[in-house]
């Protein structure tokens, strides 16, 4: 499991990058977050990590991240095997089969929706592609989530084949995220004007 940095000045860089990460995608205005998540989504469909994956794992947005709901929506009428998380316990996550977002998902932790009881849960190994959020990322693949280390944990569980893919604005892409050895890095970013693989 992995814990917050023991380092205490890379916490207060990570939380440096978090903040201003965050505070510039909150300025965007709603239409153009809309119009930008429309092509990130755009992107993502032609994924071949994503179109040919028989078992994705993604997230509903918050606040004010890219918008995941069409890309949940066409992953269902396509027939992929649809994951969401919910949280099970302090810096614990589960990966909870969906199959109707309007029936499968009530108001979670952190009022975040979420899968409800009852579901299927996944197992880790079972995922062929992970769509990770966070608040900010780099050109090397590092990320910086919201600070409560669930995706950290649940991604280290995963098979190393299974791809994982950063869907964010530019406006969250930023020179370097502070990193940890322990840190898993994305492979592949997708904003609303580039696809960048990591892999390389």
């Amino acid at each position: 499991m992995t814990t917050e940095p023991r380092d205490p000045g890379l916490a207060t860089r990570k939380r440096a990058v978090r903040e201003r990460a965050l505070a510039a995608r909150d300025a965007l205005p709603a239409a153009a977050r809309a119009e930008k998540s429309a092509r990130i989504t755009a992107a993502l469909i032609t994924l071949e990590e994503c179109v040919c994956a028989r078992c994705v794992m993604a997230y509903v947005p918050v606040r004010s991240e890219f918008d995941t709901r069409p890309l949940l929506e066409r992953l269902l009428a396509a027939g992929v095997v649809l994951a969401l998380p919910r949280i099970t316990g302090p810096r614990v996550m589960v990966a909870a089969r969906v199959t109707d977002l309007a029936r499968d998902l009530v108001p979670g932790t952190f009022g975040i929706p979420a899968p409800r009881d009852g579901l299927e849960t996944l197992s880790p190994d079972a995922l062929d592609c992970v769509l990770v959020p966070g608040s900010a990322f780099d050109l090397e693949g590092r990320r910086c989530g919201y600070g409560g280390g669930y995706y950290d944990n649940l991604v280290a569980l995963m098979r190393p084949d299974c791809h994982r893919v950063a869907a964010a604005f530019d406006v969250q892409v930023v020179d370097e995220v502070p990193a940890e050895p322990h840190d898993l890095p994305v492979h592949l970013l997708v904003t609303e004007t580039r696809v960048v693989d990591l892999r390389c």
